[in-house]
């Protein structure tokens, strides 16, 4: 597990946790690493989960389809996050998404019990997991927060431009990357992806913008 530690050290789970607890912690919490290929779908929608899900490498996308076969992108999860913890805290069970691995990866999967509940040996890191689980939770809800507030514009343009910006201060530069491929765009701002390609590009041609791929830079503020 040495080298999952050095994985996930980064992890806001693990903040505070050292190197030489962490076999004794991994193996107090039960938990275990599991490979996924490309495409491969870790839970579909629907399905009873009871534990934490912590990517230790590759990307996961959370999807929404409706019944029409429409789909949306929920969200992207990238090392060192995690999924389905609000899912297993509040007591739900059941994934309203489903979870795909958009490229290989390996995922850490952590019995949500054994973290609120201290073992035999009253292991000194779990009142440490617990405060970094409540820190976790409130700023996976502010994160929620930020999409509705892209998602509830009226335009394709305002959307685009409301995500594109907070892109730009979560980089603290007016020059980024984002996550996302033009279809996964689309799907993440609930728009057409023609009607987001015609306005990349008629914001491109005003000087608004400038991107290639998933490369972005705001050169000026739009008039909305």
């Amino acid at each position: 597990m040495k080298n999952t530690f050095f994985a996930l050290c980064s992890s806001p789970l693990f903040e505070g946790i050292g190197n030489d607890d962490f076999d004794a912690m991994m193996s107090c919490l039960d938990s275990r690493l599991l490979s996924f290929s490309k495409n491969e779908t870790i839970y579909f929608e629907g399905d009873m989960v009871t534990e934490i899900g912590l990517v230790v490498s590759g990307r996961l996308h959370l999807i929404k389809g409706d019944l029409w076969g429409n789909i949306s992108i929920a969200a992207e999860i990238a090392p060192p996050e995690m999924f389905a913890e609000a899912v297993v805290c509040s007591g739900v069970g059941r994934v309203p998404v489903s979870v795909i691995a958009k490229e290989e990866s390996k995922v850490l999967f952590i019995d949500y019990k054994k973290i609120l509940s201290s073992c035999s040996s009253t292991c000194a890191f779990h009142s440490k997991l617990i405060r970094n689980m409540v820190r976790i939770l409130a700023q996976k809800s502010i994160a929620l927060s930020a999409k509705m507030e892209h998602v509830a514009k009226r335009t394709t343009k305002e959307k685009l431009l409301s995500y594109l910006a907070e892109q730009a201060r979560q980089k603290s530069s007016k020059t980024f990357d984002i996550p996302f491929n033009r279809q996964e765009l689309a799907d993440y701002l609930f728009v057409e992806r023609s009607a987001l390609s015609a306005e990349m590009s008629k914001l491109k041609s005003e000087g608004v913008i400038d991107y290639r791929k998933n490369h972005f830079e705001m050169l000026k503020e739009a008039v909305l």
